[in-house]
């Protein structure tokens, strides 16, 4: 079952206590920067990590300014698709609603999920995804810290991420041409654990590189990549097939 922790109370509660019941996922963001792109991206967590549970879910983007720019850099990040919140009317039906917002921004009743913001650069960092990066790189950077605390877009950060995002894209594309296994119980164990305490993603990607060295059979380790790449959205499968 997945748990958050709500902003108001500083308590942990169920995101989908109706389970099967549609869920709206509300994602605050008032303007474009690098700080209203973390949001989205933890908001795209939040809906992937529920529909993994089997929990019906609507994305709505809620703004004041530059919803258009906001739209497209979460589109590049690889988020699912928000709808925009000025073109739903009333009547929305579902069973519950959880809003993530950025600290010290919007907030609004029910239950919220708050997310730091992005640590500015030296010199300021004027896009909100730094000139010439790889967006994918870009959300592995983001996702490397608990939603709570700073995320960085520096160049360390950034060359972390590429690292390790290279290096986990050539090894699936390397564990994919031996027999494929099935994930692990107790891998699937894990990574289900991590996220649905508190979405925590930074020991789900501990997780993986717990995998990535282990004695596991590489077609179980595949699977594993895979599996755990539906909550992450990194397309790690990419290379599949475009090595000899």
């Amino acid at each position: 079952m997945l748990c958050i922790t709500d902003a108001r109370t500083g308590e942990l509660v169920d995101a989908a206590p109706a389970r099967r019941g549609l869920t709206r996922v509300e994602a605050h963001a008032p303007g474009y920067d690098a700080s209203a792109l973390r949001v989205l991206l933890v908001a795209d967590i939040l809906v992937r990590a529920l529909e993994l549970g089997g929990t019906p879910v609507w994305a709505l983007l809620t703004g004041d300014r530059e919803q258009a720019e906001l739209h497209a850099g979460a589109a590049a990040l690889g988020t699912r698709p928000f709808e925009d919140r000025r073109d739903v009317g009333p009547g929305w039906g579902e069973a519950q609603a959880v809003h993530v917002v950025g600290e010290g921004g919007a907030a609004p009743d029910g239950v919220r999920v708050a997310v730091a913001p992005v640590a500015p650069v030296a010199p300021v960092e004027t896009e909100a995804i730094p000139e010439g990066a790889d967006p994918a790189v870009v959300r592995l950077a983001l996702l490397t810290a608990r939603r709570g605390t700073p995320a960085r877009l520096d160049e360390a950060a950034l060359t972390e991420a590429h690292g390790t995002l290279l290096r986990w894209r050539r090894a699936v594309a390397a564990w994919a041409r031996q027999a494929s296994r099935p994930v692990p119980d107790e891998v699937r164990g894990r990574l289900r654990t991590a996220w649905e305490d508190d979405l925590d993603v930074p020991e789900v990607l501990r997780v993986l590189r717990w995998v990535e060295e282990s004695e596991l059979p590489e077609g179980a380790r595949f699977e594993t990549y895979v599996y755990a790449d539906r909550l992450l959205g990194l397309d790690l499968a990419r290379d599949v097939g475009s090595q000899p």
